[in-house]
């Protein structure tokens, strides 16, 4: 199956409505750095080829990555798209580790949504916190990074944009860097 998605929608209308959220950087794309204040708009598209992990090695396919389980949750009543609670991203990470057979502990790369907006990348980074601590007291061993401090956010092809850039961190065994995050956000606990 292709999958993917495809986002190039600069009209005027969505600049409007972004900017009327007060969504909107007025500076750039600084996902988890003091200076953020908005997300930057971009254009882009990705896709992908899904196959079943037998039918990929019977057919000689070069594999980057495979999915081992999806989850996902509702953030429920929220104030708004740029407010995420921190409760249904808690669920969304526990759904999706409910179906895999390793925990969070293990992990040693996350590609946030992190958009550079005030409240997100702080619930997001909170929201990760708490169930890693779940399952683990280590600290500070796990990479975190957004696509969105390179390109910009892609809105509907956000996802597939962050997941094309973890598979190729993987493939290739590196820690891409999260560029423009240079003054850490005092409101995220790093420790």
């Amino acid at each position: 199956a292709l999958v993917g998605g495809v986002d190039v929608r600069v009209e005027g209308g969505t600049f409007v409505f972004f900017s009327s959220l007060g969504a909107l950087s007025a500076k750039g794309s600084f996902p988890f750095d003091e200076r953020a204040d908005g997300f930057v708009p971009g254009e882009g598209a990705g896709m992908l080829v899904i196959k079943r992990a037998r039918d990929a090695v019977a057919d000689g396919d070069r594999i980057y990555a495979i999915v081992r389980g999806v989850g996902s949750s509702s953030d429920g009543h929220v104030k708004g798209i740029t407010a995420p609670v921190v409760n249904g991203q808690i669920r969304a990470l526990r759904n999706a580790y409910a179906t895999v057979p390793f925990t969070p502990d293990t992990v040693s790369l996350i590609e946030a949504h992190g958009t550079g907006t005030w409240v997100g990348d702080v619930t997001e980074v909170t929201s990760l916190s708490t169930v890693l601590r779940e399952h683990t007291q280590r600290r500070q061993f796990i990479g975190l990074g957004s696509v969105k401090s390179m390109i910009g956010h892609l809105k509907a092809a956000a996802g597939v944009a962050g997941l094309i850039k973890s598979t190729l961190a993987l493939h290739h065994r590196g820690l891409p860097p999260t560029i423009h995050c240079e003054q850490p956000r005092k409101a995220i606990d790093w420790e």
